[in-house]
């Protein structure tokens, strides 16, 4: 079994930061300490339509904590759609639709936000495959010959690019 670094039991079995104290007025010597509980309202689900929101009068104080912080983010289901300055093509000015989903934190990572959007998706496939390509091409020289010699040919890149611009077949990979 393994066991927990100092920081993360501190973390868990941490005292409260805020102490409140006051004399007890009939009897001078004692303290009595005031718990300090906070309270927020609000709506963090964004503009998002397929959430249900419950009324403000059923809502329920819920406890937050780092173990339980994406289960609860999951739950409210926080997430924006928006129409957004396409920044993908030089000179244009059509708008990109773009609807984020957050259900833990890792989701608002570059990496993830990227994900969501259609047009970046296969932006960072892309870059993904070429990443892999050069670890597999590494030390390869006559591997790398060939692929230069590909990629200077004409009517096979025109090929590439008409196949690339068809689009996609449900059931079918490209």
């Amino acid at each position: 079994m393994a066991t927990d670094s100092g920081q993360k039991f501190i973390r868990r079995n941490r005292a409260p930061r805020v102490h409140i104290t006051y004399e007890d007025p009939y009897d001078a010597e004692r303290l009595i300490e005031l718990p300090f509980v906070m309270g927020v309202l609000s709506d963090l689900s964004g503009n998002n339509p397929g959430v249900e929101k419950t009324k403000v009068e059923e809502r329920k104080f819920l406890e937050f904590d780092m173990d339980n912080f994406d289960n609860r983010m999951a739950a409210i289901q926080p997430g924006v759609t928006a129409r957004v300055a396409n920044r993908l093509t030089d000179g244009s000015d059509e708008k990109l639709a773009v609807n984020l989903r957050f259900n833990k934190m890792s989701d608002f990572t570059p990496v993830a936000v990227a994900r969501q959007v259609p047009a970046t998706a296969k932006l960072l496939e892309a870059r993904e495959q070429l990443a892999n390509l050069l670890r597999y091409m590494d030390g390869k020289v006559a591997a790398e010959d060939q692929l230069k010699k590909l990629l200077t040919d004409p009517q096979l890149m025109a090929a590439l690019r008409d196949r690339a611009s068809q689009p996609s077949e449900p059931g079918t990979e490209s």
